[in-house]
């Protein structure tokens, strides 16, 4: 008879995916970075590039963190311990942008 602990519930439930999944995130990724390549090179509006950018950026960080970070297929408090600083980073990098432009 097997029995079902809540370890192994856990780890079923949350199973890590195959190298075919790996690949697929690495194509998205590299998609990515070749939509930005060409972005910057279009001549485009200068108040539109930056936003731009940075979301397609912030689109690759998130599916960096969730895939091969591990964060996916991780319980909430883990990631919450990886999320909550994150705008703590935000303000300083902002910060010292800022503080460089003024």
């Amino acid at each position: 008879m097997s029995e079902t602990t809540p370890a192994t519930a856990h780890a079923a439930e949350h199973a890590h995916p195959g190298p075919i999944e790996y690949v697929k995130v690495a194509v998205f990724l590299a998609v990515v970075t070749g939509i930005e390549v060409a972005i910057y090179y279009v001549k485009a509006a200068k108040g539109v590039l930056a936003p731009v950018l940075i979301v397609l950026s912030f689109v690759k960080f998130g599916m960096v963190g969730l895939y091969f970070m591990h964060l996916k297929f991780e319980r909430w408090r883990l990631r919450l311990i990886f999320i909550v600083p994150l705008p703590l980073a935000i303000i300083l990098v902002t910060t010292v942008i800022m503080e460089k432009v003024f």
